[in-house]
């Protein structure tokens, strides 16, 4: 009777456990597909007003062309079971998946992914890891729209955001986390890809593609002087057209939801809550990211003013570099914010917000046009974090049964190995997504895909394109009329707070905030 007993309470136990894990999956996804809400507002604020119904609607697409995409092949390919070193293929359309645990003692033939191989998952594993891992999908690929923003067709968006969230981030992803992707085992060398939240399978990806993206794409009408402008201080300095978003409130609300989503990121990347050391885990994740986050906002505040002072020009506290900084430095610590001590994360979020400012006036100085800074956030911050991270994780790499720390606290050799895989881990992600975006998004601009028109842009994709204005207002200011029919505005000229259009009967100026003006 006490075996039975005993064999019933463990029971219990194994299910609790198990309950408990799934209901840690799903929560802590919640959160961090509520981190799109963070990216939309931070976006739609940093655009200009005439172009952010169109941007709002992108952060929404990257939800429902995600979800459909990694359900049908994306969780497949990343986690499927069978699978080789390069890519997983089983779970398509949920196929594979057994719901015996549902169905209990009623004919097996319901269950609609049944199958008696032995690479059946069980609904109870599939349904939580799939939410949990196409909500990282979802975040890679949203990054790409922010460096794309105000000039880019709808079907382009639906394009890339379908093949980047079904086929180029789960390859590369069942690269680093899945049990048999060649950077996960190391390749038989001894060492493995230490990326534990995502700053090179997320954010390395997101920004690879971004860069891509927005060199392809070309810079926005307007952001750069011509090499031939009549003003030689123009062309002397060449990111003085800075077209500047039009709500900093909405850009800030975004950040701070950032934040608080980037907590749930990096802590619930432990995927699970029920086994012993898992609270801890969790907690160290979170604290070091709210440490890294603050160091990279002051780092990154304090110096772009050093840097606007030996440049001469006039230094501002800016407070879109306070909050491209913060999330810099969540993005860099993802990589060890499990592993490591936060006087360590204080450094490697004080390293990512310098190097954010870094490549914002590198891609400024290359004509590359990121109106949010998504490039400088993600790409620059996750490489930041993901070659950082072998020299301050605490344990690091097991060898012979003992963790032998990073190459500052432990110094042994494999250490120094681990930051070599790093670097070949980062230098695959980079190639692997750079060369598929390469292809998609020079296909999109040979077949007139990838850029709206001209007329398009200049007087906004809210209008021309989705019919909704996010300020009817505004709108019947630049249009002078009661419908909703706005005239063709033609002849643009290059100038850095406004556009002016000539129509048949009078000229007029469309201000950067979308507001018209006649002009005398």
């Amino acid at each position: 009777m006490a075996d039975i007993v005993t064999e019933s309470v463990q029971e219990q136990i194994f299910s609790l456990k198990k309950n408990l894990d799934q209901q840690f999956k799903i929560f802590i996804s919640i959160w961090i597909i509520f981190m799109q809400c963070g990216f939309a507002l931070l976006e739609a604020g940093s655009v200009r007003s005439k172009n952010t119904t169109n941007i709002l609607f992108k952060n929404f697409l990257d939800v429902f062309v995600g979800a459909l995409s990694y359900w049908v092949f994306g969780f497949a390919f990343a986690y499927g079971v069978p699978g080789n070193a390069f890519i997983g293929h089983n779970y398509f359309f949920s196929r594979s998946v057994s719901h015996r645990e549902i169905l209990g003692n009623m004919s097996y033939e319901l269950d609609i992914g049944g199958t008696n191989s032995p690479e059946v998952m069980e609904a109870s594993e599939y349904y939580s890891s799939w939410f949990f891992h196409f909500a990282f999908a979802a975040t890679a690929s949203t990054i790409v729209s922010g460096a794309m923003a105000e000039r880019t067709q709808f079907v382009a968006y639906l394009i890339y955001s379908f093949v980047i969230t079904g086929y180029i981030y789960p390859v590369m992803s069942h690269w680093c986390w899945s049990d048999n992707g060649f950077l996960y085992t190391g390749a038989g060398l001894g060492v493995r890809f230490i990326d534990f939240a995502g700053s090179g399978v997320v954010h390395v990806t997101g920004g690879t593609a971004a860069l891509v993206g927005a060199i392809i794409l070309g810079p926005r009408i307007g952001r750069f002087s011509k090499d031939d402008d009549d003003d030689p201080e123009k062309s002397k300095n060449k990111f003085d057209n800075n077209l500047r978003g039009h709500s900093v409130p909405l850009a800030s609300m975004g950040g701070f939801i950032l934040f608080a989503g980037f907590l749930a990121f990096n802590g619930g990347s432990q995927s699970t809550i029920s086994n012993g050391t898992d609270g801890v885990t969790m907690s160290m994740s979170v604290v070091n990211t709210i440490i890294s986050a603050s160091s990279g906002g002051l780092s990154a505040l304090v110096f772009n003013i050093i840097f606007s002072h030996f440049k001469g020009r006039e230094a501002y506290w800016s407070l879109i570099i306070a909050i491209n900084g913060g999330l810099a430095g969540m993005v860099s610590v993802c990589a060890s914010s499990n592993d490591t001590h936060p006087w360590a994360a204080v450094v490697i979020g004080t390293v990512s917000g310098v190097m954010m400012v870094v490549t914002e006036h590198l891609l400024i100085k290359h004509r590359i046009d990121d109106p949010i800074g998504a490039i400088p956030v993600h790409l620059a911050g996750g490489l930041t974090g993901v070659l950082l991270a072998p020299f301050f994780v605490i344990r690091g790499l097991k060898v012979d049964g003992t963790y032998i720390g990073g190459i500052l606290l432990g110094g042994h050799g494999m250490a120094f190995a681990s930051l070599g895989w790093n670097i070949f881990g980062t230098l695959c992600i980079i190639f692997w997504t750079g060369m598929n975006c390469l292809v998609v998004f020079t296909a999109l601009k040979m077949m007139g895909l990838l850029r709206v028109t001209e007329n398009e842009e200049l007087l906004g994709l809210d209008i021309k394109k989705h019919g909704e204005p996010a300020y009817p207002e505004t709108y019947h200011l630049l249009t002078n009329e009661n419908d909703m029919s706005p005239k063709p505005p033609i002849r643009p000229y290059n100038r850095p707070a406004s556009q002016v259009y000539s129509d048949n009967e009078r000229t007029f100026t469309v201000h950067e905030t979308g507001c018209r003006s006649d002009v005398e």
